[in-house]
């Protein structure tokens, strides 16, 4: 389990993110899907990445290094924030030259709210990675907000439209920041994809 996590740095620029010399991974998903709450609960601080009420907060690629080991990123949401169609366009720029030309990305979590059914730019986004063959995983977010029965026919649904489109599906978690589900689960994940590139 995670035992040290700290800030590195937040930029505009990808070139100016750590050096590559260690495993990354990367969250993203649409604004307000819980983003910062996730990665609290998941390093066990409560203001590691800065939670807001207000969509669209992330504004940075920002780094955090965890155990020394690996760095975890913190990446600017894209959808319905309310900013300005040009820094909007500015985001999508910055998240596509990281996701593309960051030659240590291990993993991308795309989260997604698991109480809504398949939104097109997700679907869209997700499609994009894999024509750029880029590692992803999806984490659904706020489990706690439904009940098992219906959290487990939300994700099956979801799975099924993916399917329609994808030979293989990617992996699938589920996580709730609130009472601390799939925390275990997706740092195990992540410690494997490590364990095997040794």
């Amino acid at each position: 389990m995670i035992k040290q996590a700290r800030f590195l740095i937040s930029n505009t620029d990808v070139k100016k993110c750590p050096e590559p010399d260690r495993p990354e991974y990367a969250f993203i998903g649409r604004s307000n899907v819980g983003k910062s709450s996730l990665i609290n609960m998941l390093v066990g601080q409560n203001s590691l990445a800065k939670v807001s009420v207000r969509p669209g907060k992330t504004q940075l690629i920002n780094h955090f290094i965890i155990d020394e080991s690996w760095y975890l990123v913190d990446l600017p949401g894209y959808g319905y924030a309310k900013i300005a169609l040009s820094v909007k366009e500015k985001f999508q720029k910055l998240i596509s030259r990281y996701i593309i030309d960051r030659e240590n990305l291990y993993c991308l979590f795309v989260l997604i709210d698991i109480r809504h059914k398949a939104q097109l730019i997700d679907i869209e986004f997700i499609t994009w990675l894999g024509e750029n063959h880029i590692p992803f995983a999806i984490i659904f977010t706020k489990a706690d907000k439904l009940g098992k029965v219906a959290a487990e026919k939300n994700v099956a649904a979801y799975s099924k439209e993916l399917s329609e489109i994808w030979d293989e599906l990617p992996p699938i978690l589920v996580s709730s920041s609130h009472n601390g589900t799939g925390r275990e689960e997706i740092i195990s994940f992540i410690e494997k994809i490590n364990d095997s590139e040794k």
